[in-house]
């Protein structure tokens, strides 16, 4: 907007003509005004990324930063801790439900992979799961499409002393039923591979081979895996060999620190930039989200070094 003629100073004016000056002036000044939101929206990123990886985060590895307690309050809203991811020059925050995706997209960012109505214990591999789940599907996917987020989580179920062919034959069956309603809308189902061994006894998706027959005995682009490299490297390793041979069935990554799901600095086990470094090979294009649990005293700043490791 260009900038009010101000009169000369020796210029006579009127009180009228002076009272429009002002007015003039003044709707200049408030049209130049920014809402925070709008400077949070407006402003660069602290640094450039190469562009071979999309980053995201996971929110809930940030619970201590924007979760109040009974005792204790949140020390960010969600919106002070999405700023601040963008600062980062994170693209996503994630594992958000339906009440936080205004949020996030109000500030310019995505939900890279949305809340799914199961969780982690009760997923497809029941056939008696399938007809209560179906129709929150049915209403979550609509919902994730409508915000324009491009994934929304599912899971297996855990076994229960169930085999695991058993559970994939009730996965398939469930899961076939759910992708046309995927496809509709074109939004990606992800079913996500979880270790076992420590962190979700008794999981059934908990290796890559299992993962992928399932995907291909569905049949559908609108289904692929989350692939945690975390959970995979607890169970199975080999992660680079594996993520070459198995990429086409993969839609999203997830990372984390062995042991312990902290920083992926050289305190664990993981080559991360070896790892990132193969995934960007097989030609992917789309999210790697932060899921450690911060040790450190400043988060945030665990975050920022960790993303960088990341972007190869």
């Amino acid at each position: 907007m260009a900038a009010p003629t101000l009169p000369h100073m020796n210029q006579k004016i009127s009180r009228r003509s002076a009272l429009a000056q002002f007015t003039t002036i003044s709707a200049a000044v408030a049209a130049t005004k920014l809402t925070p939101s709008a400077l949070a929206a407006e402003q660069a990123p602290e640094q450039k990324f190469k562009g071979n990886i999309h980053h995201s985060v996971c929110k809930w590895c940030y619970d201590s930063l924007t979760r109040s307690t009974k005792d204790k309050p949140a020390k960010m809203t969600l919106e002070d801790f999405c700023r601040e991811c963008k600062r980062i020059g994170l693209e996503s925050v994630e594992l958000l439900g339906p009440a936080e995706w205004p949020v996030v997209q109000k500030l310019g960012l995505v939900c890279a992979m949305c809340n799914g109505p199961d969780h982690i214990q009760y997923g497809w591999n029941r056939v008696d799961h399938h007809d209560d789940l179906l129709p929150k599907f049915e209403k979550a996917i609509p919902e994730v499409a409508s915000y324009g987020f491009p994934n929304i989580i599912t899971f297996s179920g855990n076994r229960n002393g169930m085999s695991d062919e058993e559970g994939m034959e009730n996965c398939v069956k469930g899961l076939k039923r759910l992708v046309p309603i995927a496809e509709k809308h074109k939004v990606t189902v992800c079913l996500e591979l979880l270790n076992s061994r420590h962190d979700h006894k008794d999981y059934m998706c908990d290796h890559s081979a299992w993962g992928v027959e399932v995907i291909k005995r569905v049949g559908s682009e609108r289904l692929k895996l989350l692939y945690d490299i975390y959970h995979m490297q607890i169970m199975e390793g080999d992660l680079i060999a594996r993520i070459r041979d198995i990429h086409p069935y993969i839609a999203h990554f997830h990372t984390g620190g062995v042991p312990g799901r902290h920083e992926i600095d050289d305190t664990q086990e993981t080559n991360y930039p070896a790892v990132m470094r193969a995934i960007v090979e097989t030609g992917y294009k789309g999210f790697v989200s932060q899921e450690f649990v911060p040790k450190g005293s400043d988060p945030l700043e665990s975050l920022r070094r960790c993303v960088q490791i990341c972007d190869v």
